[in-house]
């Protein structure tokens, strides 16, 4: 279970998030959403220790990680997918997801993992994780590792951003996989109707706070009613 309690975080002069509480509970699928710019990618950093909080704690297992910087965090069970992927030179997608498994992958394990993102497995297996990949074929192999860490929490920054080349409905049927498989919580940051229709619990931060927590039916039906200030979409992006 992650608990964040009174998490404040603010930049250039900024409050960003304002007296957040939040807990997470094991094996949910949580999705967090709101307005553009209320703090929910912040959020995420936040959990995944890319950022400090100014204040509060957040506890993981009723452990006490606020200090924990990204790397501890990772060797804890948190796992972080970047809305835009980082690129590795030098490094094949069957290292990546190799290391990512922390096995010793033979390279059929590591190409189900390809094909499960939509990626032609043989393709992609001894490229690079450079430039000469697209946005969205590297989203789809930051899943792929992301899949094969099999972490206790992942979370997903707006994870349908790039892949207009594949399906969005292949999207969604990874996430309830991994839910059904690994057994961990999953996270995800997204304004998309298709990701919230799946998850267990919905959250929605306004102004740098929780304004609301609750049930997919008790939540979207005021989401979908009420002008929020932000796009909520059916299908792929916006």
């Amino acid at each position: 279970m992650l608990e964040l309690k009174n998490i404040c975080f603010s930049a250039d002069g900024k409050q960003i998030l304002n007296n957040i509480n939040l807990v997470i509970d094991d094996a949910k699928f949580i999705v967090i959403t709101g307005p553009n710019g209320s703090g929910k990618s912040t959020l995420a950093k936040i959990i995944a220790g890319i950022e400090q909080p100014d204040s509060g704690q957040i506890l993981l297992d009723g452990q006490d990680i606020t200090q924990w910087g990204i790397t501890e965090r990772a060797k804890a069970g948190i796992s972080f997918a970047f809305q835009q992927p980082v690129r590795f030179k030098g490094v094949t997608v069957k290292d990546l997801v190799t290391l990512a498994s922390g096995q010793d992958l033979s390279t059929a394990a590591a190409c189900e993992y390809l094909s499960e993102v939509g990626l032609c497995a043989k393709d992609y297996i001894d490229r690079e994780v450079n430039s000469s990949l697209s946005g969205g074929e590297l989203k789809r192999i930051e899943i792929a590792t992301v899949m094969a860490r099999k972490t206790k929490l992942t979370l997903f920054d707006e994870p349908e951003a790039g892949i207009d080349l594949w399906s969005f409905k292949n999207l969604i049927d990874v996430f309830e996989k991994m839910h059904k498989e690994i057994h961990g919580s999953i996270l995800i940051i997204s304004h998309q109707e298709r990701i919230l229709n799946i998850a267990d619990q919905v959250v929605v931060i306004n102004a740098g706070q929780v304004a609301q927590v609750g049930t997919k039916d008790e939540v979207l039906p005021g989401l979908f009613g009420v002008d929020t200030g932000c796009r909520y979409m059916q299908g792929g992006n916006e």
